[in-house]
């Protein structure tokens, strides 16, 4: 068995994408950005994040449950510097949260939200420096 991604049902199909393409600079698979279904993928690494159209969703199985309250979801991404990534997305439309700060003696942290609410963590593993 192998994961092959992690799938977030949204609602603004069109903001969602634009936020992991272009803020958090993930490379969509195909460019549907319209949707109602899209992976991305960082430049490194084979885990993916996908969208997924929620009304698009409920048509294929019916209902998908009651809306949304609190957070459901944490979306982690690795970072080799916080600090100007988190410059980067700033200054392409994110708002930070938190941080960037340290979480542990390994690890430095800053959160975000996407468009629907679901929480991004940025980390930069400090034992992976020296």
């Amino acid at each position: 068995m192998e994961l092959a991604q992690v799938r977030l049902l949204v609602s603004d199909f069109a903001a969602c994408y634009r936020f992991y393409s272009e803020v958090l600079g993930l490379k969509p698979q195909s460019g549907a950005a319209e949707g109602p279904y899209e992976k991305f993928s960082p430049v490194i690494g084979s885990a993916g994040i996908a969208l997924q159209d929620r009304a698009a969703m409920t048509e294929i199985l019916g209902e998908i449950g009651d809306p949304v309250t609190g957070h459901r979801s944490l979306v982690v991404l690795r970072v080799d510097d916080l600090d100007t990534y988190c410059e980067q997305v700033v200054s392409r439309g994110a708002t930070l949260l938190h941080g960037p700060a340290p979480m542990t003696d390994r690890m430095r942290v800053a959160h975000l939200k996407d468009p629907e609410g679901n929480l991004v963590e940025l980390q930069e593993w400090l034992l992976m420096l020296g």
